[in-house]
């Protein structure tokens, strides 16, 4: 599938998710109904929550595993040396700020021509810190399920649903800019075998946060099941072409940033740059 997916990402990776949503669809119709008379928004009404537990834990085990055992052997092959607390935090402050989407003198990337611009860090930035936040909507609805007994569907001003919108805002502004500056590029800024994997990577972002969005304006109508199986078809989409996508670079540049804050404190044996 990795050949596949450099060559026509976009198509594999949204050829995925439609595929899923059909299913999904499909399966719906089977039980009763694609629309629901319920107004609690409550998304186990049409799939349980151990189900979705299940499924979902089961493809993100496997993508843990995948870039897993990627990046170990990444790491044993570039023989980075002795970790030091401090490297460690350099690497990481690195890796929050995009430190070298900076191009190296603060001025940013070349795109379209051959002038400096920021955006592509911005755009980096809401994607990520998109991402992040993500993150935190996930692992506090988790608290708020196992740990203190609450269930969903939650409050519009509950920490989960805030911080779900928070990052379904991010990952839309990031990736369509994302989008733009690739589609804006130069042919001569970077390498062009590479677009189709980067764009399989960026709409699919911004579909799940856009199909998220729409799920959460509408998820007390009765189209709820039918949105609700589109923005489920696209995630697990994502999920399972992400160990074969763009999303494992951000893995492999904390390594790489990792290996060289160690360099950097390494004794120079070869004394370059000395008297």
């Amino acid at each position: 599938m990795g050949a596949a997916y450099r060559k026509s990402g976009l198509f594999v990776a949204l050829a995925s998710s439609l595929s899923l949503i059909a299913f999904l669809l499909f399966t719906q119709l089977l039980n009763g109904s694609l629309t629901t008379t319920s107004r609690a928004g409550n998304f186990y009404e049409v799939y349980s929550h151990n189900a979705l537990a299940i499924v979902f834990g089961a493809v993100f085990l496997f993508v843990i595993a995948s870039l897993g055992l990627g990046l170990l052997r990444f790491w044993s092959s570039i023989i980075p040396g002795a970790i030091s607390s401090t490297a460690g935090a350099e690497a990481v402050h690195d890796a929050l700020t995009l430190k070298y989407l900076g191009g190296g003198h603060g001025d940013g990337c070349n795109n379209e021509d051959d002038r400096f611009s920021l955006w592509r860090r911005r755009f980096h930035h809401f994607t990520f810190y998109g991402f992040v936040l993500c993150f935190a909507a996930t692992s506090v609805a988790t608290l708020y399920h196992y740990l203190l007994g609450l269930q969903a569907p939650y409050a519009l001003t509950s920490l989960p649903v805030i911080l779900g919108t928070l990052w379904g805002i991010g990952l839309l502004i990031g990736p369509a800019g994302l989008l733009y500056l690739n589609f804006m590029r130069n042919a001569d800024h970077g390498d062009k075998s590479q677009r189709p994997m980067d764009r399989a990577f960026i709409v699919p972002l911004f579909l799940i946060s856009l199909s998220g969005l729409v799920l959460l304006v509408y998820r007390e109508t009765a189209s709820m099941p039918v949105l609700l199986s589109i923005h489920l078809g696209v995630v697990m989409g994502f999920f399972l072409t992400m160990p074969y996508g763009k999303f494992g670079h951000g893995f492999y540049r904390l390594v790489a940033l990792l290996k060289n804050s160690i360099e950097k404190r390494q004794k120079n044996n070869m004394l370059f740059g000395s008297d």
